[in-house]
């Protein structure tokens, strides 16, 4: 730690140093003195620049602006210049197309007026080729129902026929039918009348034949019991002891005969019966068998002519079908036909109607081109058109003569058209030529600021491109 400190008092200065210290303050109060004046004077300087520089910006800015005051009236004038040279050219270009709207407006007139008389001509044309194609359509029409009418009747008629035929076929396979199931009903009664008259007779000869037998067995059994009484009482008289037992043996005996004669007459009877019925049953089978054979075959063959006659029936149907069907076809066929006939009368009737509206009068009033021929080579053109032709395409050609006019204008129309897409190339290229004169002319104006030497620039190009005017 350090130990305390010393308190040491401070000396007085002396006069040398009073006046060193003096002289050092007046410097620096000097030096600050000369600072702050080069501050204001560097101060006062740069303010002095500053309103240099915008005066003289000022200055620069007013002759830019009579400068440009000075190029915009020399641009003024020469733009206007330029507009009245152009007013002028346009004023003369003005009257030209009004001229030649004028002109157009009295062509068209006069178009509209010639083409007023050719449509009625031509209208009046049209009327008559309209009521000749529905005279023409009427009498079709005409012969087309006779037709389907007698179609209809040979139908109608072959059809009454056919039933009348199958009607007439079923009452005689009915009638036939009916005579075979009659037949058999009667064959079968036949048969069993037969039978029950056989059977009876078989009874009765039988019954007789068992009356016969039972008749002579008595007379038998009676000289028998004669015998037996005899021989009984000489036997009895013999043996006494074996008399019972003869008695009971007899009549068991005789017990057994009867049944024995009756067993047999009855098997006898049933044996010739059975052979008997078993023979008239084979010869009734057979003869039954035979009837219904020849049924079976006359049904057969009945079956086979109704199914003959079904087939023509139904083949003589559907070729009636067919026919109607071909009938049906071709009368929509021709109704189409027709319906195209009469859309394209129509659109040729649109087609003459636009035409007329876009004739000319000339037109109007001379449609068609005067001939170039000779009054000589006109008579014998019309001997060569009235000569009979050999060959077959100018026999057909015979049959469009009546369109000779109308080849002509429309070969008049095809030129006109070539003509006018003459014109319009020409127009065209003419429309370039003039667009690529003004886009030099304007590339030359926006790259020179001066005034052209030629006053009329419009006019030269004008009189370069029409070099006559």
């Amino acid at each position: 730690m350090a130990g305390p400190r010393s308190t040491v008092a401070p000396t007085p200065p002396t006069a040398a140093e009073a006046e060193l210290l003096l002289l050092q303050t007046q410097a620096l109060a000097e030096e600050e003195a000369a600072k702050a004046k080069r501050e204001l004077l560097t101060r006062f300087l740069q303010d002095k620049l500053a309103r240099e520089e915008q005066s003289s910006m000022w200055g620069l800015h007013k002759v830019h602006t009579l400068w440009r005051l000075v190029q915009r009236k020399a641009k003024d004038q020469e733009l206007r210049q330029d507009i009245e040279i152009l007013s002028q050219t346009f004023s003369r270009v003005m009257d030209c197309k009004d001229g030649v709207i004028e002109t157009l407006v009295s062509d068209l007139k006069e178009a509209e007026e010639q083409q007023n008389r050719a449509l009625r001509s031509h209208l009046h044309l049209m009327d008559q080729l309209l009521h000749l194609q529905r005279c023409r359509l009427g009498y079709l029409e005409e012969g087309f129902n006779a037709q389907v009418d007698a179609l209809k009747a040979e139908f109608e008629a072959e059809r009454r026929t056919i039933l009348e035929q199958q009607d007439w076929e079923s009452c005689c396979l009915q009638d036939m039918a009916l005579a075979s199931e009659q037949d058999h009903a009667r064959s079968n009664h036949e048969a069993m009348l037969n039978f029950q008259s056989a059977r009876d007779d078989i009874k009765n000869k039988c019954w007789q034949d068992q009356q016969y037998s039972r008749l002579q067995l008595v007379a038998r059994l009676e000289v028998l019991w004669d015998q037996i009484q005899k021989a009984r009482r000489s036997y009895a008289q013999a043996t006494e002891r074996k008399k019972v037992e003869f008695e009971e043996l007899k009549k068991k005996c005789e017990k057994s005969s009867r049944e024995i004669d009756a067993q047999a007459t009855k098997l006898q009877m049933l044996q010739d019966m059975i052979t008997t019925t078993k023979s008239q049953i084979a010869a009734h089978l057979q003869e039954s068998e035979e009837q219904t054979q020849n049924l079976r075959d006359d049904k057969d063959y009945a079956l086979q002519k109704l199914q003959n006659l079904r087939a023509q029936v139904s083949q003589a149907g559907a070729t009636a079908h067919t026919h109607l069907v071909t009938l049906t076809c071709q009368s929509s066929a021709t109704l189409k036909v027709l319906q195209q006939v009469v859309e394209k009368a129509q659109r040729i009737l649109r087609l003459a109607e636009m035409c007329r509206r876009l004739e000319t009068e000339e037109e109007k009033v001379l449609p068609f081109y005067p001939s170039s021929l000779a009054e000589g080579e006109q008579q014998k053109a019309r001997r060569v058109l009235e000569e009979i032709p050999d060959e077959p395409l100018a026999r057909a050609m015979r049959d469009y003569v009546g369109l000779e006019r109308f080849w002509q204008r429309f070969n008049k129309v095809k030129l006109e058209e070539k003509a006018l897409e003459k014109a319009q190339a020409a127009l065209t290229n003419r429309n370039q030529e003039l667009r690529r004169l003004l886009q030099q002319y304007l590339a030359g104006t926006a790259t020179n600021q001066k005034v052209p030497k030629d006053p009329h620039p419009l006019l030269t190009i004008k009189q370069k491109l029409d070099p006559q005017k």
